[in-house]
């Protein structure tokens, strides 16, 4: 049976309703961010009808913590008291109810893709014209705006194709992800609309506030300053390309919060991978972990870093590194990690030319509340009425309902599942097939799943893995070649700490001397900068990590 820690405990027990919690990876921060919400509700705190807010920033992490609540709160509470929402979801809650009050139409088209790249394709603009027209978008809606300053706000920018497509949006009636944010701020502002919301959640709870930007702080704050427990790492704030700003974010909160309460245990990883996380502290301004239970870990846990002489030897090698793991611990989960997904593809073709069980993160199909809506989709499908559809994408759409759905993060990632079904329907695979190769939405998930799982640093960030590969550690990947400030070098070094420290057993840097451009074009490679600091957790090379394979105990390792 689970035991809080003491700083678990101290979490659930605070009193008051402003709190931040300083978590760094693998000190059970999801644990006790439900423990938390038990103690306000249990104390009675929150008091009925009020109900607490948790905001999220994916559908992942909110599956994760109310697979955590369900262990301390009854159904009936789960439901009546607490409102579990990714900022997308709740932006668009707001719009629906209250768009009037800010004189805009409810019910404007809302996001289903990413409209604006869609647009930048078809006007066939170049890299930097569509780099320079989603910052001036992005930056301009991160304003609390209305639709004629927008507008005001580009021209005075001079990007015309910015301008042209913000006046499109607007003619067409619909939002992009950007405009949810910025519309949900302009709501709240409506200082009756706000006095609903403060009445409606008695607190408020901020899963990785690091990766706020301010305006999303903004929006916290009108429903619950003052009552908002935030918990997070700075050292892992890693989205600063999507307007997070974690050094200002953090010092507004501290502000705020009369209390901090900090972890420095890991609970998730072994010495050797909490070693490797410590050795880039220095550049993540992160805080020294330490094993909450050293002796438990066999062998103390692995940590290796190792050369391949090209992308497609580093690929046939992770593939051998996984049968190896999965012949020695069949149940346990591997995490092939790169920064970017076309680094890490030569690893996935490989992977799919074997038997070896995987999962590919990257696709929306896998999404839990996606993988149901599709699965009952193709347990009545009219294969018939499909193949004589002379728009065969609109046949699947309204075959899934797509018109019912309002959260905007599943109902992209149902239309990103509906390309998916209509290729394999292509290719001739049955519905049945189709349902049968989905995993998540049953008694198998992403989060138990054992096998192989191919992901981004970005995506990956929350989970665990029993262990960890990291592909392509070079210069021009991790740091990513677009990364030029100190800011932004920084924030490279916090994807590499975030790869790493979701590993428990052990974690594996892998890099390669030659690796082909997009255009499949050979390029010598150069070793990540990071590599100078990781030295100090002592890495073990190729050779040494055969010999840790045939020392390990890995009957005791295969059920830690």
């Amino acid at each position: 049976m689970f035991s809080p820690t003491p700083k678990q405990r101290e979490i659930r027990d605070y009193p008051g309703l402003d709190l931040l919690v300083v978590a760094p990876a693998g000190c059970g921060k999801t644990e006790a961010l439900a423990l938390r919400i038990q103690g306000l509700l249990t104390r009675g705190e929150i008091s009925a009808p009020q109900k607490i807010l948790v905001t999220t920033f994916s559908n992942r992490a909110r599956d994760n913590l109310k697979e955590r609540l369900k262990a301390y709160l009854p159904p009936s509470i789960m439901r009546d008291r607490v409102s579990v929402a990714n900022f997308h979801g709740l932006a668009a809650r707001l719009i629906r109810a209250h768009a009037n009050v800010i004189g805009l139409d409810p019910e404007l088209t809302l996001p289903e893709s990413d409209w604006v790249s869609e647009q930048l394709r078809t006007r066939r603009a170049s890299w930097d014209d569509q780099s320079q027209v989603k910052a001036a978008l992005q930056k301009t809606k991160q304003q609390a705006l209305t639709d004629d300053q927008v507008e005001v706000e580009l021209e005075r920018l001079g990007i015309g194709m910015a301008l042209d497509i913000e006046q499109l949006r607007k003619v067409e009636g619909r939002l992009t992800y950007d405009d949810l944010p910025r519309l949900a701020e302009l709501i709240l502002s409506n200082e009756h609309v706000a006095a609903l919301y403060v009445a409606h959640f008695g607190a408020v709870v901020v899963d990785e506030y690091q990766d706020l930007t301010p305006q999303q702080l903004r929006i916290v704050n009108y429903i619950g300053y003052g009552r908002t427990t935030y918990a997070g790492d700075l050292a892992q704030g890693i989205y600063g390309f999507a307007g997070a700003a974690p050094s200002e974010i953090d010092s507004a909160v501290r502000d705020e919060c009369a209390t901090v309460i900090e972890f420095s245990e890991s609970h998730r990883s072994s010495p050797a991978v909490i070693n490797m996380v410590n050795s880039l502290a220095s550049l993540t301004a992160g805080q020294a972990l330490t094993c909450a239970d050293p002796a438990t870990w066999p062998s103390g846990g692995l940590a290796g870093s190792v050369a391949h002489k090209s992308a497609d030897a580093e690929a046939a090698w992770i593939v051998k590194i996984a049968r190896a793991l999965l012949l020695r611990a069949p149940g346990q989960r591997i995490g092939v990690i790169a920064r970017t997904g076309p680094r890490r593809r030569f690893v996935d073709e490989a992977i799919a030319q074997t038997d070896l069980p995987h999962f590919r993160w990257d696709d929306g199909v896998l999404d839990t509340d996606t993988a149901k809506l599709i699965k009952a989709m193709l347990a009545r499908f009219d294969l018939a009425g499909y193949s004589g559809a002379s728009d065969k994408m609109a046949f699947l759409r309204k075959a899934a309902g797509i018109e019912t759905i309002v959260d905007v993060d599943i109902l992209k990632g149902t239309v990103d599942a509906l390309g998916w079904v209509d290729d394999l329907l292509n290719a001739s695979v049955s519905p049945q097939d189709i349902r049968s190769r989905i995993k998540i939405g049953d008694a198998s998930t992403l989060i138990t799943s054992a096998g192989v799982h191919l992901l981004s640093g970005h995506v990956g960030k929350g989970q665990q893995f029993d262990w960890v590969v990291v592909v392509g550690v070079e210069e021009d990947f991790i740091p990513f070649s677009m990364a030029a400030t100190p800011d932004q070098i920084t924030e490279e070094a916090r994807v590499l700490s975030v790869m790493v420290s979701r590993a428990r057993h052990g974690a594996i840097l892998s890099r390669a001397t030659s690796v082909p451009t997009n255009a499949g074009y050979a390029r010598a490679r150069q070793p990540s900068r990071f590599l100078a600091q990781i030295a100090s957790s002592n890495p073990l090379n190729a050779a040494d990590l055969v010999t840790w394979f045939r020392e390990a105990d890995w009957e005791a390792i295969s059920v830690r």
